[in-house]
């Protein structure tokens, strides 16, 4: 069955085949990888729900034509994943995906040595168009972005924010990194295994710790203490 991915990449025309995808959100690794396949008949794509998982695979004998990497993994802080990843493969092009699209963000990871960054929010076709682009020796970027000086942040994120971060429980700052990235009561639920009335409660307990009215509210304080990480 044709895709209409087809004319872009098909069985004649150069294109990476084999892809190795780096991610903890199973709903996610899952439509990412039928995407993926989608591109060619004979495409292979081998996930991993961490860093250490991905490294194995590497051991195990695959060889990547391109890594698609999460940085927000929960074996890894920052950049420090892609930098293993890096020293392991070489020359193999790293795609990092992330929902924190910042310029800042973007300006680090390019200079920690990945070839282009993609945005979780893209579509299918914006992120064939972007492996396009890779795969052809260029660099990806988001639309708009601009290079920061240093990698280093316009606005230091609030203190305020990542001290009330800490008031937080293990799952309740997995559950507001989900809210933070979009994901409806429903979808965390899935992704957790929990009902989807625990949600609503913990999401309840964590907006009167973290002192604001709404969901924006508490992702944007959490957007701000993830980037901070991310930035170390």
């Amino acid at each position: 069955m044709r895709t209409r991915y087809d004319d872009a990449m098909t069985l004649d025309t150069p294109s990476p085949r084999t892809f190795l995808v780096i991610d903890d959100h199973p709903l996610f690794c899952d439509a990412l990888s039928m995407t993926l396949r989608s591109f060619r008949d004979d495409t292979q794509v081998a996930t991993a729900n961490s860093l250490e998982q991905g490294l194995s695979v590497i051991d195990e004998g695959i060889s990547p034509d391109i890594v698609l990497l999460d940085l927000n993994l929960p074996d890894v802080d920052g950049v420090d994943g892609l930098l293993r990843l890096r020293r392991r493969l070489n020359d193999t092009p790293i795609v990092v995906l992330s929902s924190y699209d910042d310029d800042a963000v973007v300006t680090r990871v390019l200079k920690a040595g990945a070839v282009g960054f993609v945005s979780k929010k893209s579509g299918g076709s914006e992120l064939e168009a972007a492996l396009r682009k890779i795969w052809d020796g260029e660099t990806c970027v988001p639309k708009g972005y601009r290079p920061v000086a240093n990698g280093h942040a316009s606005e230091a994120p609030s203190e305020d924010g990542v001290a009330k971060m800490d008031l937080l429980t293990p799952q309740q700052r997995r559950i507001l990194m989900l809210v933070s990235e979009g994901r409806l009561n429903k979808q965390i639920a899935g992704d957790l295994s929990i009902a989807e009335t625990t949600v609503k409660a913990h999401i309840t307990v964590i907006l009167r710790k973290l002192g604001v009215q709404s969901r924006t509210q508490a992702a944007l304080i959490a957007q701000k203490a993830q980037m901070g990480s991310l930035l170390r």
